[in-house]
């Protein structure tokens, strides 16, 4: 491992975003001697992104933090086509109209993370279709397609999967990756761009640029993978049960994102509040040494920080405060409510049972392997699981739920 000494990689190295890179000496050296422009690609599929892009988000975030140009490349060319990477079936093509309306409130929401401007380092949003559209086809072929080899290409992940699993791969999905190498070659012909990022799955597609850009422009470009992100249970990022958690307003409240982040588990949150706040590492370091019920309030400020970046000040700071409000409503609602001694510890499946959420001990137990119970809006894993004294917050209470209309409170004896 070379030791960094450029701030951009040394950020990106200590918040956990670093897979994969093609040469890390080399492009550590340029990013310490002058800006570097580096761009990531996002297909306008919808009027939003989600949580699943945060990672990529935020590393365009640092980059900038760091003195660098971000450039976001939004794919208005490369949708019409369709990525096949990760996808077991084609992507519906949408019309022109539905993807300058995407790329429309894609815009609103990369507002809240970068600066745009004519400084050095401001941020710029580029289009793929301006040359995409443009390009004629057999011209095109004759001077960028004899660079890919179809032998390699049947080898990428995202055409390899789609064949063994026996679904449809169309020939226009198929030339999505040349289409993303010459991207990156248009890229640093325009605006000097020599990194792409992106996701672990869009590895090999960055391979192909940086290739393309060795052979075609014989300029040195680099590639950076983030890695997959899962949680400590391993599901990934961003999927719940009521769906993808939305980056807009317009389609997700601020205080349900709030919520979103409020419910990470516990041994996902220094990791979270890395990659996903600007909060010191130092501060992230005790925070993530908290314990027990402590650990409740890394989590609070785990999703007022993630809120604000997104929403702005004003909707993390309600978002706050109507969960406080709400916390207190349920305290106030007469719900059925037991106590427990300062060392006193005892089962869920019994706590069920004390309070009436359930009938029997059997009921609380096929309620808890099915997911149904809720401990400080946690999962209850098992049905060995216990709550303890360390389970109560500083007002030393603890909320326990059953479905979405049974609650319950256990206060400190």
């Amino acid at each position: 491992m070379i030791e960094l000494k450029s701030e951009f990689l040394r950020t990106l190295s200590e918040r956990g975003y670093i897979h994969q890179q093609t040469d890390a000496e080399s492009l550590d050296r340029c990013a310490n001697s002058g800006i570097v422009t580096a761009y990531i690609g996002f297909d306008a599929t919808a009027d939003s992104l989600h949580v699943g892009s945060l990672v990529q988000i935020m590393m365009l975030r640092r980059l900038q933090q760091a003195g660098h140009r971000p450039i976001v490349l939004m794919g208005g060319g490369t949708t019409k086509v369709g990525d096949p990477s990760g996808r077991d079936e084609s992507r519906q093509l949408l019309t022109d109209e539905q993807i300058g309306a995407n790329i429309a409130g894609i815009r609103e929401i990369f507002g809240h993370y970068l600066r745009f401007d004519d400084s050095p380092s401001g941020a710029l949003m580029a289009n793929n279709d301006d040359w995409l559209s443009g390009l004629m086809f057999i011209p095109f072929l004759r001077e960028i397609g004899r660079h890919f080899s179809i032998n390699r290409m049947l080898t990428m992940d995202s055409v390899k999967l789609r064949l063994e699993r026996e679904q449809p791969l169309t020939f226009l999905e198929f030339n999505y990756m040349i289409l993303q190498g010459y991207d990156f070659v248009e890229l640093n012909k325009r605006y000097g761009c020599i990194l792409q990022m992106g996701g672990s799955d869009q590895w090999g597609n960055i391979l192909q640029g940086v290739e393309l850009g060795r052979r075609v422009r014989e300029r040195e470009l680099f590639g950076l993978t983030s890695p997959l992100i899962t949680t400590g249970s391993g599901a990934k990022m961003g999927k719940t049960a009521s769906g993808a958690v939305w980056l807009s307003g317009k389609r997700r409240s601020a205080y349900d994102y709030w919520q979103f982040w409020r419910n990470t588990e516990d041994g996902d949150v220094g990791r979270f509040l890395r990659m996903f706040t600007d909060l010191p590492l130092a501060e992230i370091s005790r925070l993530e040494q908290l314990k027990g019920a402590e650990i409740n309030e890394a989590k609070k400020i785990l999703a007022t920080e993630t809120t604000r970046l997104c929403h702005g000040d004003d909707e993390a700071r309600k978002a706050t405060d109507t969960a406080a409000k709400a916390f207190t409503g349920i305290a106030a609602e007469g719900l059925p409510t037991m106590t427990l001694g300062p060392d006193a510890q005892m089962s869920v499946i019994d706590a069920v049972v004390q309070l009436g959420m359930a009938a029997s001990k059997g009921e609380a137990r096929r309620l808890i392997e099915q997911g149904g119970v809720k401990l400080n809006d946690r999962t209850v894993p098992t049905a060995a699981a216990t709550v303890s004294a360390a389970d109560l917050d500083e007002r030393g209470t603890a909320r326990l739920a059953v479905g979405k209309k049974r609650h319950g409170l256990i206060k400190r004896g």
